[in-house]
Formats: C-alpha cells, structure tokens, sequence
C-alpha cells in the first residue's frame, strides 16, 4: 500500500477516537460530523484501492464501503433528531444492509459450489440462535424484528463466506477480509446487546464501535491484495 493509505488509517483512527469522546459528551450533531469524516477515510482507502488494482470485485466492495458511511452518519443522526430517531435508525439498518449485500455479491464468485452451501447454512444457523435468544430475553418492537432478521441473516452468511473463503483459498487478501468481516459482525452483537438488553454501557460502546471500526478498516485495506 502507498505511504499515505497509512495517513488515512491514523487519520481515521483518530476521528474515531474524537467521535466517541464527543459523543458521550452528548454533543451530537459534532459527533456525527466527526464520524462522518472518520467513515469517509476508508472510503477513501477502498476508492484508492479500485483504483489501483484491477480486481473485479473492488467495485462492489467499494459500494459497499460507501453504503456503511451512510449508515454511520444515519445511526448517529437519529440522536440530532430524536423525534425522528426511530425511523432514521431503520433507514441507518437498510443502508448496512445493502453494504453487506454488495459484500455478499463480491464474495459470491470468489467461492467454490463445493463448499459455499455449508458456509451460508452455518451462517444462517448462527443467525438463527441469535435471534431466538434476542427475541426471547430482550424487549424488540416489531419494525426491529422484523429487520433484525434481514440484516443479522446478511451479516452471518457474509461472514460465514468470508471465514470459508479463508479457510479454503487462503490468501493475504481472503484472510484480512475475513478478520475484517468477524470484527464487523462482532460489533454488531455488541451494539444489539447493548441497545436492547435494557443496560447500556459505555465501555460497550467504545468496543462496539472500535471493533465496527477497525473492521471496515481491514475490509478496505484487503482491496488491496
């Protein structure tokens, strides 16, 4: 990768770190400037990255990217207008939502008939759990629900076919998207458990927000390989 790939990583690494101090310090509409700016930097990072290489499936990644910066700025900006909050946060789930079906579309081809059945039952089965458990312990209105199953599914079938791609074409590039992709996923559990367990922690927040980080970081940086 170029010297300043590396600038944009720090660069977005320390927006984060700002965009979480500045967000329990309740100042939310710097907040999610702050967090715009940081998602924008591996947008940037996956742009130079479609740019440079000649891989196929870099178009769709970068899409992706683009769609999960939208998210960011979506799911924060439900706290500049908590009237609107509900529904600026399901907008927020779609846009994650798509990023990780263009995803999925890019890892698609990458996988082999041979294997790629069980790599999206395991990852629907782990979905699955999931929900049950979160359905059964957790207070979740419907519309949530209802999203919920759509997103998780996408997120642990991408996952799932990441890890198989992994296993089974290992390569640089295969192996930091894969971790990138368990990071994301990782974030994720930790955002549901801390929104809807009826105890929200900040020490869950930094986490759930550093993993969802520092895995969108991976899956632009892998572009590269």
């Amino acid at each position: 990768m170029k010297s300043y790939i590396y600038l944009l990583i720090l660069l977005g690494l320390v927006l984060q770190a700002l965009f979480i101090k500045i967000e329990h310090d309740e100042r939310y509409l710097l907040a999610d400037i702050l967090k715009g700016s940081a998602s924008l930097m591996f947008v940037l990072i996956g742009y130079q990255a479609f740019l440079i290489t000649n891989n196929p499936f870099n178009r769709l990644f970068l899409f992706g990217l683009i769609f999960g910066m939208i998210g960011d700025i979506l799911l924060n900006l439900r706290y500049v207008f908590p009237k609107h909050g509900q529904k600026i946060f399901l907008v927020g789930i779609l846009a994650f939502l798509i990023g990780h079906i263009l995803y999925l579309l890019a890892l698609i081809p990458q996988a082999r008939y041979s294997w790629i059945w069980i790599c999206i039952v395991i990852g629907a089965i782990a979905a699955a759990a999931l929900l049950i458990y979160i359905f059964r312990t957790m207070e979740v209105k419907k519309v949530f629900k209802i999203f919920g199953v759509f997103y998780l599914g996408a997120v642990f079938i991408m996952t799932a076919i990441a890890i198989g791609i992994a296993i089974f074409i290992p390569n640089r590039r295969s192996i930091l998207y894969a971790i990138g992709a368990v990071l994301f996923t990782a974030s994720d559990v930790v955002l549901i458990f801390n929104t809807f367990s009826g105890v929200t922690k900040f020490s869950m927040r930094i986490a759930n927000l550093s993993l969802y980080y520092l895995g969108q970081i991976l899956i632009a940086c892998s572009m590269f390989l």
